[in-house]
């Protein structure tokens, strides 16, 4: 018995929406730095090994490399949780080839933490940030 597939266009939908999300997710987070105090140097970096979703520098001059996790629910896991010892592994591979890359002014000689932001969407579509300073 063949089984029909689901209509593309509910997928395609779907997609969309979370693609939506993660984009509002690391925007709060990114004016949650700004409001702060923080610089942001970069946002969604990429290269041919992946992605850092905010590069900021403290008003102590700490350069942050974040990663931002947006979730509408808790039924896959916190959005914190989803920052696994391997992704930790990947983010400080890709931070390395940023230092290495991109004219920083003096970012190399700066000390350099890791922050993890969780966001969820509550059920007004309200965003609820969470950031762990130095989370690895």
């Amino acid at each position: 018995m063949a089984i029909a597939s689901p209509d593309p266009a509910f997928h395609v939908g779907r997609i969309d929406r979370r693609r939506d999300l993660g984009r509002r997710g690391e925007e709060a987070v990114a004016e949650w730095y700004a409001r702060a105090g923080y610089e942001v140097l970069g946002r969604n970096w990429r290269c041919r090994d992946g992605e850092i979703d905010l590069v900021v520098v403290d008003p102590g001059g700490v350069l942050v490399f974040c990663e931002v996790k947006t979730r509408s629910s808790t039924a896959f896991g916190a959005p914190l949780d989803a920052v696994t010892a391997i992704k930790q592994k990947r983010l400080r591979r890709l931070a390395a080839r940023w230092l290495s890359q991109v004219p920083s002014r003096g970012a190399t000689m700066r000390p350099v933490r890791f922050d993890v932001a969780g966001v969820m969407e509550d059920h007004s579509g309200a965003l609820l940030i969470e950031i762990v300073d130095d989370a690895f």
